[in-house]
């Protein structure tokens, strides 16, 4: 890959240091979560969507609005409810008139038509109405009535799910999953961050934000992330963790083919290595490293592959394999590149 131009690595370095007046801003409105942060700014940035698990309460969608907020980005939230029709998200045709006052059908945008669209709890809609989200995820438009609308840009799905609760819910199909860039886990606060936020919520205080980057410098990330250098000993490290998770691709450990049913296709390394540039851009490095790539398997992987009978008896999760495999898996040797 050809490297970065000297007003290319200008501008990643200060994208670097904007990111960290925008960590350092969300941080006065949310306690902790700062590995959830990291992973959902470097989806944000490298223009993929992301599915957020966690118990309720613990500041899934206070995170989400927080950072279209500091992104100064158009914010929607769509609830999501097992009544929910296709149309409320998209939109539909009504009769309206047009400018030389006939009255004809015309196309009403739903609330998906946003730069950062919240889909809360998006497991309790039907499969039928998950659907609607399908082409808005893969393809970044909606077709009513045979007409495409193209959506805004930047344009992120951001969507909340609760792991917990099964009753009137619906598991969202392995070809959805696929279209979330990142899983990304939120778990329970440490006792001090606990402690912090009873601090925060029970008083008076209120965190005002303030924009730090603008749309056009958001679109602009985007195209710097694409030119972050990726070595092409990282790139076979990246390719590597991903077909060693196929059971039958003749490189799988032992492991994974006692505990995996079925492993991460070709887009789990594309977004393995997006997800690295954008972690290397957050910082404001011009090339990604292999800890960039450990740094965001988890999120990319752990909805991408699928754990067997025999893992799922012995109650081995999802991470523990993606782990493993990282410890078992030779990373590139930067020192012997340089040499």
């Amino acid at each position: 890959m050809s490297g970065l131009t000297q007003d290319e690595a200008r501008r990643v370095e200060q994208v670097g240091a904007k990111v960290q007046r925008l960590r350092d801003q969300l941080r006065r409105r949310i306690v902790g979560l700062d590995g959830p942060i990291e992973e959902l700014l470097c989806a944000v940035f490298a223009q993929g969507h992301s599915l957020l698990v966690g118990v309720p309460g613990l500041a899934k969608t206070l995170l989400i609005s927080s950072i279209s907020e500091s992104l100064s980005l158009d914010f929607r939230r769509i609830q999501f409810t097992p009544d929910l029709m296709p149309s409320d998200i998209t939109g539909t045709m009504v009769i309206g008139r047009d400018p030389s006052g006939e009255r004809r059908f015309v196309f009403q945008p739903g609330p998906i038509f946003a730069n950062i669209v919240l889909a809360d709890e998006i497991n309790r809609t039907p499969p039928k109405t998950q659907a609607a989200l399908m082409e808005a995820l893969e393809e970044r438009q909606v077709t009513c009535a045979g007409t495409k609308y193209a959506l805004p840009e930047p344009f992120f799905v951001l969507a909340t799910q609760n792991p917990i609760e099964q009753e009137g819910t619906y598991q969202l199909p392995v070809a959805q999953l696929d279209r979330f860039m990142f899983m990304i886990n939120v778990d329970y606060p440490s006792f001090a961050e606990e402690y912090d936020v009873m601090k925060l919520t029970t008083s008076s205080y209120g965190a005002k934000l303030e924009p730090v980057f603008s749309t056009e410098e958001i679109l602009e990330a985007h195209r710097l992330v694409r030119r972050v250098r990726v070595p092409d000993d990282l790139l076979r490290y990246a390719m590597a963790l991903t077909r060693r998770t196929r059971s039958t691709s003749g490189v799988a450990p032992a492991f994974v083919r006692e505990w995996l049913a079925w492993g991460g296709g070709p887009r789990a390394t594309q977004n393995l290595l997006l997800g690295a540039k954008a972690r290397a851009l957050l910082q404001g490095r011009a090339e990604a490293t292999a800890e960039d790539v450990r740094a965001v398997i988890h999120p990319a992987m752990r909805h991408r592959i699928m754990l067997s009978y025999h893992a799922e008896a012995e109650a081995i999760s999802a991470d523990e394999v993606i782990t493993e495999l990282v410890a078992s898996t030779p990373a590139p040797d930067r020192r012997a590149a340089a040499g």
